[in-house]
């Protein structure tokens, strides 16, 4: 594949919009991070600032430009990849990826950041001028966490998959490539599973949070237990997730829905409202 554009353009200036943005910028190459909220951008580019600050040391930053969406044009003719980071809305982001295609040269890789969906589910129905060019890039906390997955389609270029680690690990990744399709990709597959049963320990009385909590942190002795952990993620993206696994594979036990949903219902969902599974104004 030959490369003539250097930038990166990231697709929503949310959390990890933000974050990959820093991430991307990082080695001296350029970004656009792009949003049709100008105040989202205004924020993003403060975080951005704020975790440059915080480097030690310093690394080599690169240019960092903020668009709305009606100068999307003006980011994918300088870039060679282009990552969606908007919400886990399905019919959104079949909606971008279709846009992009449209608007993008058809060299251009596109890659969606989804948690949740797969690019072939994203993909599936569409009509595209170019379907080699679609990948998942799917990240978790960066710059604190560092792990990026790297998943293609049967259509995918032989070459874009091997550029995409490369680069990746340029820019300071650590990229595992998810060697077939896989909903839920390599980890989030495993820990889909650690959340479910743990959800139907608490469902079924089994344990309190805390016991849960206390007992995995002390066995593995990782800072945080599953119960903290997703109401950091926020329990309503929990149970987006847990409902479009029940969705695609039989098998999966309604009991954690079901709690979850109560707390849902009820507005507690997690760090960002106050309460979740634990209560967090105390």
């Amino acid at each position: 594949m030959t490369r003539t554009a250097n930038a990166v353009t990231l697709l929503g200036a949310g959390t990890q919009g933000s974050r990959l943005a820093y991430m991307w910028a990082r080695q001296g190459t350029p970004v656009y991070i792009v949003d049709k909220e100008s105040s989202h951008l205004s924020q993003a580019f403060d975080f951005i600032e704020e975790l440059r600050r915080k480097e030690s040391p310093p690394e080599k930053q690169g240019p960092i430009t903020q668009l709305v969406v009606a100068d999307l044009d003006r980011a994918l003719c300088d870039s060679w990849l282009v990552i969606e980071c908007l919400p886990e809305n399905l019919d959104l982001k079949r909606s971008i990826i279709q846009q992009l295609d449209d608007q993008a040269d058809p060299e251009i890789i596109i890659a969606s950041n989804s948690s949740s969906h797969s690019i072939i589910e994203v993909c599936e129905g569409l009509d595209f001028k170019a379907d080699d060019r679609f990948v998942n890039l799917h990240s978790f906390w960066p710059p604190e966490t560092q792990v990026l997955e790297v998943m293609g389609t049967d259509k995918t270029r032989p070459e874009i998959i091997p550029l995409l680690m490369d680069e990746a690990r340029k820019h300071g990744f650590q990229p595992f490539h998810v060697r077939k399709p896989s909903t839920g990709y390599i980890f989030n597959r495993i820990w889909a599973a650690i959340k479910r049963e743990t959800l139907m320990v608490l469902e079924e009385g089994v344990a309190t949070p805390e016991e849960v909590d206390q007992m995995y942190k002390a066995v593995l002795q990782t800072p945080k237990g599953p119960c903290e952990q997703m109401d950091v993620a926020g329990l309503d993206v929990i149970l987006a997730i847990e409902e479009h696994y029940a969705q695609i594979r039989s098998g999966i036990p309604e009991g954690p829905r079901k709690y979850l949903r109560e707390m849902v219902d009820r507005g507690d969902l997690g760090v960002k409202t106050g309460s979740g599974i634990f209560d967090y104004d105390k």
